[in-house]
Formats: C-alpha cells, structure tokens, sequence
C-alpha cells in the first residue's frame, strides 16, 4: 500500500486524485496540503506541509510553483520521493527541484499523461528512421482559449525527444509570417492552436514525398493527468535519491 501525502489537495487536480486513489487498492492518500479546507477529504488538511506528521511513503504535487521550495525542502528533510506536477517554475526552481535530486528520489515530466510519454518515445524511434528518409517534421498542438503559454511545454518536449533522437541538428519554427522563403530540411516547426474547452491535442506530423505519417495524442479530460500522477507516485515510492521522468516509468 503506497501512502501518498497529496499537496494541492482540493485543487481541480487534486480532487481528481482523491477520486482515482479511493477507488485503488494499492494506494492510500494519508494527509493533504492546501490553503482551502472546504472538502471533506477523509483526511487530515494542513496549511502548510511543515505541520504534517503522518508517515508515508511519496508525495503528490499538484499545486503552484509558489509553494515549490517548501515542498522539496519538506521531501529532503524526510527522504520522501516527490512527484511533482506543477507547472510555470522558474529556471532558479527548475535547479532547486533538480538539486534536490541528489538527496531523494524526484520525478517530473511536461505531461504526466501515460499516453503523451509512450508518444515522445514513439516520435523518437520514427525520427530516427524518417528524418533520415527525407520526411519534414511538425508539430501542431492545441489547447482553450485561457492558455497563456504557447507552444506547450508538452509540444516543446515533443520537439526535444526528436532533436535529441537527431543529434540536436534542428531549429525550432515558431512562426513563419516574417520571411519569404522555402522550407529549410533542418526545420522542425511548432503550430500553436487556442480555441474553447480543448483540453490538449498534440499531432507530430512527418511529411515526406507522398505520403504522411501522423502521431497524435488528444487529452479528453484532465483525468489522464491525475492518473499518470498516481502511477506515478506508486512507481517512484521507496526508489533511490536520483531524478526520474515518466518515461521511467514506461519501461
């Protein structure tokens, strides 16, 4: 049974959580952080992190980038493995999160989708075969209309995979309406799309001299996100100090 602290609690993502782990036998959420305390959880809801005194096993961070620095000082002074969800750090809470890695077990992805890090392994073996055959590469990603970033970090960690798989040769396109000029080979373009309630589409397109072959992802709810969380938490409770991702998790 993995005893999972849930920080972010109450939040949209965290009550998804809640709803997932209360219906899994392997799994047990023992104490939750939030700064609302409006849900009856069934379990114990502190402020701050600081005051939790339940034993367990991980921790589940679905909450702001705000609080970063308390959580991870909190999973190092415990030796607690810290899945963390959270999104919008800044390069100085990025480093924070990863030195924390020399002292117990942390794991972060773009997308904690299972479905999203089996693609960024996927594009990554085709890369490898059809880049070489000639095939352009683009990215189209599609999100609401109350996104603020763009491209996705999922769309940017789909350029990555591919750039890695190609000895980092290609330069990301963002947008095109500036220039006049024919497709470059070495050109891996990102589309960004924002319109109503899409949750997250993401389509990887090699184009090549007639035909095309096309990679996609569409997120129908944010559920695939919590239950990625959860997986992941069961995966990386009682792991050694180190930095893992989701793709660890595949294997």
């Amino acid at each position: 049974m993995t005893k999972i602290i849930l920080v972010g609690c109450n939040g949209r993502m965290g009550q998804m959580i809640n709803g997932l782990v209360a219906e899994d036998g392997d799994a047990v959420i023992v104490a939750g952080v939030d700064l609302l305390d409006n849900n009856d959880n069934g379990y114990t809801v502190y402020k701050e992190i600081s005051e939790c005194k339940e034993e367990a096993d991980v921790i589940i961070d679905f909450s702001s980038a705000k609080g970063l620095e308390k959580i991870v000082d909190y999973a190092v002074e415990k030796k607690l493995p810290l899945v963390e969800c959270s999104t919008g750090l800044s390069e100085e809470q990025t480093k924070y999160l990863l030195d924390a890695g020399k002292e117990t077990a942390v794991l972060r992805s773009a997308n904690m989708s299972l479905g999203v890090n089996l693609l960024l392994k996927l594009v990554k073996e085709a890369a490898k075969k059809l880049a070489f055959e000639g095939f352009d590469i683009e990215i189209v990603e599609k999100h609401h209309n109350q996104k603020l970033d763009a491209p996705s970090g999922t769309a940017l960690a789909l350029a990555d995979s591919i750039n890695e798989a190609m000895d980092n040769q290609y330069e990301y396109v963002y947008d095109r309406t500036q220039v006049r000029q024919k497709r470059e080979k070495k050109e891996l373009g990102i589309s960004s799309v924002r319109g109503g309630t899409i949750v997250g589409e993401h389509d990887v397109i090699f184009a090549g001299n007639d035909e095309v072959i096309t990679f996609s992802h569409a997120s129908h709810s944010r559920g695939v996100f919590a239950k990625g969380a959860v997986v992941a938490a069961k995966y990386l409770a009682g792991k050694e100090a180190g930095l893992y991702d989701m793709a660890d998790v595949l294997l």
